[in-house]
């Protein structure tokens, strides 16, 4: 049994649903930007792992039970002992938004600064670039605000949230560009089902929306859809295999409430659990269930 799923069912069954407050309905995995670290939170909701770094955008935990993340000058993969496995340093100001452990052993990563999607080794090394258009000037964003996250499809595609323009934009396998799809906010996380609907967290549109083929909305979730829990900023999900979706609502280092930061809802907008712990996290941009049985590295994870 991997670490993953070393976590007894008795205790599963007792915490799995949990109306609020400090624990989770399952162990996971959560990058705070604002906080400036990646943490891993266990079933009690004790942070047994975390990791100090300069804007954490996106994390995965791997079937061995490591831990790889963006922060704003690269990625690197951790062992839970605290040891780095390999890190890839991305050039000065390339500001990295987000990050993908792939089926072929590469990692996808986002660099803002220069515009482009890397594949790398864990070597570090650069084994295939995709230059990326830049957003048109009359725009004046900041650099870490060009891009969000990035995602290879199954076909492999690559899905890149266009944060400052309001598009999620399609690159076939070599780069070039399919499709733009104009959104409801600025996306910062778009996945390809594997119904081959796109699923899209729309930041400070405050909504996520699952898209069909012929990209009419079939499923959202609005800003005032799920009592109790208004969204402020849609920055991250994950579609569990019950067909339930974990949402991340960004609240921004001021809010005050007591509004969840995370939250599990049914296809009918129900909640099944919801967590906040403002004591351990500031925000919570990215989440990953930590007990499923999903294999990151053959795009079984759906976030």
């Amino acid at each position: 049994m991997n670490k993953r799923s070393s976590l007894s069912l008795w205790a599963l069954v007792f915490f799995g649903v949990i109306a609020g407050g400090l624990r989770a309905a399952h162990p996971f995995l959560g990058t705070d930007p604002v906080g400036g670290k990646v943490a891993a939170v266990s079933l009690s909701g004790r942070v047994y792992w975390e990791f100090a770094c300069k804007g954490p955008r996106d994390c995965w935990a791997t079937s061995d039970g490591n831990f790889v993340f963006s922060y704003a000058g690269g990625v690197m993969e951790k062992l839970d002992d605290g040891r780095t496995l390999w890190e890839y340093v991305a050039e000065s100001g390339a500001d990295v938004s987000s990050c993908q452990p792939l089926p072929n052993g590469r990692c996808l990563v986002v660099e803002n600064g220069p515009c482009r999607l890397v594949e790398v080794d864990t070597f570090g090394m650069v084994l295939k670039e995709m230059r990326l258009t830049p957003p048109h000037p009359d725009l004046q964003v900041e650099v870490s605000e060009r891009f969000g996250a990035a995602r290879q499809s199954a076909d492999g595609h690559y899905l890149v949230c266009r944060k400052a323009e309001h598009v999620v934009e399609e690159l076939d396998a070599g780069g070039n560009s399919l499709r733009r799809i104009p959104v409801q906010g600025d996306p910062r996380l778009a996945v390809r089902l594997p119904d081959g609907h796109l699923l899209i967290a729309l930041g400070d549109g405050r909504k996520l929306q699952e898209l069909d083929a012929n990209l009419k909305v079939v499923w959202e979730v609005g800003e005032k859809d799920v009592a109790g829990n208004p969204l402020y900023s849609v920055t991250g999900f994950q579609r569990l295999p019950n067909g339930n979706t974990i949402l991340c609502n960004d609240l921004g280092p001021d809010y005050v409430g007591q509004q969840a930061q995370v939250f599990e809802i049914t296809r009918d907008k129900k909640i099944v659990w919801e967590y906040s712990d403002r004591t351990k996290f500031k925000t919570i941009a990215q989440f990953e269930v930590l007990d499923l049985p999903d294999d990151v590295m053959k795009g079984k994870v759906l976030r």
